[in-house]
């Protein structure tokens, strides 16, 4: 598949705008993940513990490469608490403490290892360099690596951190609602697992939220826009989740959320939505990068952009019962062809 150039390709640096990949599988464990990532692109192999991985140097930078889970790995702040100010006796028994926490976390490390998924956490890459990346999609697969499609089961995603171009709140809405816009027939044309439905990881925004964002009256400031955002949407489950980037974009801010240490301050869009169809030959970052871009296009083209909010609008300040039906008819079909597909 041909990588589609997005409407904009430099970042507000004047540089190539880069992408964060990460994606979930199982029936490849980390370490033989790590050697996979290793002899594709070069680097060093470092074991920060049984089940967690770096491989560094490599051209982009850090590869991280972990089981999807946290107690499957030590606590760092236990593992990093000398104690040096403590008598030896107390460092002795600290050390043992230690040592049988990390035993521990390997153990229950090894008894999900196939339950929980392998995670991959790329460095930023450049846009225009993702069909590099994409050699190892096709490795994964070619050993054993089993994506969303394999079980009822697996509710895998693969998730794509877009740099933004600028700060500018007129940019960041223009995108909002382009996103806001597009999510239906993102959702139809990824085929988005009833599985992943299911799971809260990457839910849909709220229809009152879409219909205050998409109102041609809604001119918010940068500090209204996140307000606003964390008022209707106080969750990081969202199928775009900005926490990431208002959480860079407003260190202080008082949000509870924006301070969680699941939340890492970045430029970026953490675009959640896509399955890990690693079944599917040819699948990878690219097929949804270029699905991502159709989102930037819809957000740059101004006119086009305010005519479909007036529309979406009109479409869903229709009669309730004709709009419900309309939904059940969806759902149903929609329900009818992941029957087909999983059989």
């Amino acid at each position: 598949m041909t990588l589609q150039a997005p409407p904009n390709r430099l970042n507000s640096n004047g540089e190539t705008r880069h992408v964060g990949v990460e994606v979930e599988f199982a029936g490849l464990p980390p370490r033989d993940t790590a050697l996979i990532v290793r002899d594709l692109f070069g680097g060093e192999l470092n074991v920060v513990s049984p089940h967690r991985l770096l491989v560094e140097n490599t051209r982009w930078g850090e590869f991280g490469i972990e089981l999807d889970t946290q107690y499957a790995h030590p606590d760092k702040s236990l593992v990093d608490d000398s104690h040096a100010e403590d008598g030896e006796w107390a460092r002795y028994q600290h050390q043992r403490r230690v040592e049988f926490h990390q035993k521990t976390r390997e153990l229950i490390g090894d008894m999900v290892t196939g339950l929980v998924p392998t995670e991959i956490v790329c460095p930023p890459i450049p846009w225009d360099e993702l069909e590099a990346l994409d050699v190892l999609f096709e490795a994964l697969r070619v050993h054993g690596a089993k994506g969303t499609d394999a079980s009822l089961m697996y509710g895998f995603g693969l998730h794509l951190n877009p740099e933004v171009e600028g700060f500018d709140v007129d940019y960041l809405l223009a995108m909002l609602r382009a996103y806001l816009l597009l999510a239906g027939w993102l959702r139809d044309e990824i085929k988005v697992d009833i599985t992943r439905e299911m799971l809260p990881h990457a839910n849909p925004f709220p229809k009152d939220y879409t219909l205050k964002v998409l109102d041609s009256r809604y001119a918010p400031d940068l500090g209204t826009l996140i307000d606003d955002y964390l008022h209707h949407n106080p969750t990081r489950n969202r199928e775009l989740d900005m926490l990431p980037l208002f959480t860079y974009l407003r260190p202080d801010h008082s949000h509870k959320l924006l301070h969680e240490k699941l939340t890492k301050p970045r430029p970026t869009f953490h675009y959640r939505l896509p399955n890990a169809q690693l079944s599917q030959p040819g699948w990878g970052s690219v097929v949804e990068w270029n699905r991502w871009v159709e989102v930037e296009k819809l957000a740059v083209n101004t006119e086009v952009l305010r005519a479909r909010c007036a529309e979406y609008i009109a479409y869903h300040n229709r009669p309730l019962l004709t709009r419900v039906k309309e939904k059940l008819s969806r759902c149903s079909a929609k329900l009818g062809g992941w029957l087909q597909r999983k059989r």
